[in-house]
């Protein structure tokens, strides 16, 4: 984890049997360039490229410097992204190594580009959401409307089995679940409140089934957000939860 501001994630993605490795939105190669360099020098890793979720700095700001020192890299990402070499279209399915496969998620609303990678490797999933989706929250709509997040969350990563494991872009749960006490005080938001107090890291801890339960904008058709937001469509639902949490101190 990049320390600072946002708390940014870089996450390193191995393949057991072939060590064949990628690494997802290296935006700080300062920390990031060393812990490739050890493990490829180690033999750990073969190095095969960089995946990016987004184009924001604090995700493919690093994509450059990073080849600038492992050369050759192909770039998988949204077309805006820094030194973008593939943008995969909409469930596009590609490999890491031969056991590890994986899907591009179009998710646009923080940016445009917003890709979720959700990977499989045997019976163990995972999607890596950048800053669609958090733990107990989502990303602002930068680029994007309340009908888009509601669509990326609650339809295209709500579809994922409810077993597969969220590792997000930044680590913002505490604050998130300060917002979600607000909002709702059921026992799944508690549980994440009293994790988030006891645990800096959270990513990888928490699924998609878990979001449903303890993600208030994953809960937009619950008649207790809607009569908290006082909107019963769901889009409107999104775009008041957005607009509270966007004021909320």
């Amino acid at each position: 984890m990049w320390v600072g501001s946002s708390n940014n994630y870089a996450y390193l993605v191995v393949d057991d049997k072939t060590k064949d490795a990628m690494i997802i939105d290296p935006a700080n190669p300062e920390e990031v360039a060393p812990v490739l360099k050890s493990q490829i020098d180690a033999g750990k890793i073969n190095l095969k490229g960089i995946i990016n979720t987004h184009h924001h700095w604090d995700h493919a700001g690093g994509n450059k410097k990073i080849l600038s020192q492992f050369k050759d890299l192909p770039v998988m990402g949204g077309k805006d992204c820094e030194a973008v070499t593939k943008t995969p279209k909409n469930g596009d399915t590609f490999s890491i190594g031969e056991s590890i496969k994986g899907r591009a998620l179009y998710t646009p609303c923080h940016t445009q580009d917003s890709i979720c990678w959700f990977l499989e490797d045997g019976d163990e999933r995972v999607v890596f959401t950048g800053d669609t989706l958090f733990i107990g929250g989502c990303g602002r709509f930068f680029e994007g409307t309340a009908a888009e997040m509601h669509t990326a969350l609650n339809k295209t990563l709500a579809s994922l089995p409810d077993d597969t494991k969220v590792f997000p872009g930044h680590e913002y749960t505490k604050a998130n679940m300060k917002f979600a006490v607000s909002v709702s005080q059921t026992d799944p938001i508690k549980k994440v409140v009293d994790y988030a107090e006891k645990n800096r890291e959270t990513q990888g801890k928490f699924t998609i089934g878990d979001e449903k339960l303890h993600n208030v904008f994953m809960r937009v058709e619950d008649p207790e957000i809607q009569k908290k937001t006082g909107k019963t469509d769901p889009v409107d639902v999104m775009s008041a939860l957005r607009e509270m949490k966007n004021n909320f101190k």
